[in-house]
């Protein structure tokens, strides 16, 4: 079915990027995730790959780990992962403390899930963070068509308030 998974009796191709650094911690997401019907595209286990695999794979949604392998965390990919592919990210980590979640708040997340979680708990924490990105998205798109037709609109009204001003 290329892409496209059934979850429940409903089609669909929701596909993750999983980034987590614990090899037992990822499998088990994974397996959790694919047995909720998603498709887990990858694991990365360091932010640099994190960026790049997310330009080359394009998922639906990103599950971030905060403290990863390498020389960049998880709030840094996360920021850099926003700011190229507008892709909607979920803070999956054990940290809560508040330096950490200033640093955090500050990349815009769609969620911050704590370690261990219950399936219920990351199932809807991603199906929020799914319809909310697709939210913004439609709003953006209504911002700049409306952007547009101000544009317009002024640019006819200032040649039409030229021409009314030229002398006979």
């Amino acid at each position: 079915m290329n892409g496209v998974i059934l979850r429940g009796s409903v089609m669909t191709d929701i596909t993750i990027m999983l980034v987590e650094d614990e090899i037992i911690v990822a499998a088990d997401v994974k397996n959790r995730l694919e047995s909720m019907g998603y498709e887990v595209l990858g694991i990365f286990d360091t932010g640099e790959e994190a960026i790049q695999r997310a330009g080359e794979l394009r998922p639906k949604l990103i599950l971030m780990d905060i403290v990863l392998k390498g020389e960049m965390d998880g709030i840094d990919a996360a920021q850099k992962i926003r700011e190229l592919y507008d892709i909607p990210i979920i803070y999956l980590t054990a940290y809560s403390d508040e330096k950490t979640l200033q640093r955090a708040k500050v990349t815009e997340p769609f969620g911050y899930v704590l370690k261990p979680f219950e399936d219920r708990e990351i199932q809807s924490a991603m199906e929020m963070a799914l319809y909310k990105h697709e939210m913004e998205k439609k709003l953006k798109a209504s911002e700049e068509k409306y952007r547009k037709l101000v544009e317009k609109f002024l640019r006819v009204s200032t040649e039409i308030l030229n021409e009314l001003s030229k002398p006979e």
